[in-house]
């Protein structure tokens, strides 16, 4: 069975994950990768006018999936996440990203916290811990600097990173407000996000973050090396890591980002893949069937091992120490799940309004001219979005 997907350094996980499919459903899994992003979106929605689209495509989540699903190519599989709702295998709030007018047209891929990494030994060395509160963190950052290592990664390089820390800013002032954000009900020229951008332009001239073009997939050896201490980044970041040899727990461990008051609620930005099955798949029931097999913890136990991550099925613990330890934390303190701001609005705005931030990163703009653009950006495309949906 064809598996469409933009990751080919996933072809190796696919093609494991889909033995464990095949002794379910007597379908393996053949990966047929495009890793240029735009290339690999432009093809997906031209073969889905055909009959002879992939049996499963790989997509995002949430306004990614909205605008396909849109178009009326794919698959109704809202009887099958009856199906996993009633054996426990997906969570309740999974299902808003994964549906489009309350029809589901997929299945989580995997599900992934975005933490912060950091070097376990030389923190150790120095004298620090993992923090727990935003002067905790502000302490770790500026003992970090002054002992000449880069407290945070932070990068704009490759485009989608530059959303990075401006999500994250914004949840751990405030939740609410960046659910109300990326839904079109605030402005992003309203306090909280100015506040926002006025901590990140103050850790920027502090020295605290890499520079704007440093490759983050380098992330994991400059974290090792020591040449920097703490990583933002999706769980999905500790294959990197172990990959290098870094044992988790004790070279490496992660923790959420604090929130900036003591009063702000705690929560996590999550990302979630989807699987979803085009009405024209070559082998259409083919792949129906895979993906209702899809979160089997058979399956997710290879796939979860595969990726070094959380499963998106949430039976299914962790093999990686480290990234168990964090999807305890939040299940324990209940943080809602944010879902990350590449797939929380419109696809229009999130590309016009990550360039706006690309430039800010890069100083080309400033905080206040920063938002004032993506704020009438945002007022078009909502109202562009809302015009198509009538």
């Amino acid at each position: 069975m064809s598996i469409s997907t933009d990751n080919s350094d996933w072809d190796d996980g696919f093609r494991r994950t889909g033995d464990a499919l095949k002794s379910l459903t007597g379908y393996g899994l053949r990966p047929e990768s495009n890793p240029e992003a735009i290339a690999y979106k432009q093809v997906t929605q031209m073969t889905l006018e055909t009959s002879r689209a992939s049996d499963v495509i790989k997509w995002g989540a949430g306004y990614e999936l909205k605008s396909l699903a849109r178009g009326g190519k794919l698959t109704d599989l809202s009887r099958l996440w009856e199906r996993y709702e009633k054996k426990g295998w997906v969570r309740g709030g999974q299902r808003a990203s994964m549906s489009y007018r309350g029809t589901v047209y997929g299945v989580p891929l995997y599900e992934s916290h975005y933490v912060v990494f950091y070097n376990k030994r030389l923190f150790a060395r120095l004298g620090l811990g993992p923090p727990a509160t935003w002067d905790e963190l502000t302490h770790c950052a500026d003992v970090l600097k002054r002992k000449g290592v880069v407290p945070f990664v932070a990068t704009q390089f490759g485009g989608w990173p530059a959303y990075q820390w401006f999500q994250e800013l914004i949840s751990k002032i405030d939740p609410d407000f960046y659910r109300a954000l990326v839904a079109g009900r605030a402005r992003y020229t309203d306090e909280v996000a100015r506040e926002a951008m006025d901590i990140w332009q103050g850790f920027i001239r502090k020295g605290w973050m890499t520079s704007p073009d440093f490759d983050q997939g380098n992330g994991a050896a400059a974290l090792k090396a020591g040449r920097v201490g703490m990583f933002l980044y999706g769980t999905w970041g500790a294959k990197g890591f172990s990959d290098l040899g870094m044992r988790p727990g004790k070279d490496y461990d992660a923790f959420v980002l604090p929130t900036v008051r003591k009063t702000t609620p705690k929560s996590v930005i999550t990302e979630s893949g989807v699987l979803a099955v085009p009405l024209g798949a070559t082998r259409h029931e083919a792949g129906v069937e895979s993906v209702g097999a899809w979160l089997a913890p058979s399956v997710q136990r290879v796939w979860a091992d595969y990726l070094d991550d959380g499963s998106a099925n949430p039976v299914v613990r962790a093999g990686n120490p480290v990234v168990a330890k964090v999807r305890e934390t939040v299940a324990r303190e209940r943080m809602p799940r944010l879902i990350r701001y590449g797939e929380a609005s419109p696809p229009n705005l999130i590309q016009g309004n990550t360039q706006d931030l690309s430039s800010f990163m890069t100083q080309q703009s400033s905080p206040g001219d920063t938002l004032r653009s993506m704020a009438e950006r945002s007022e078009d495309e909502w109202a562009a979005w809302k015009r198509d949906e009538a």
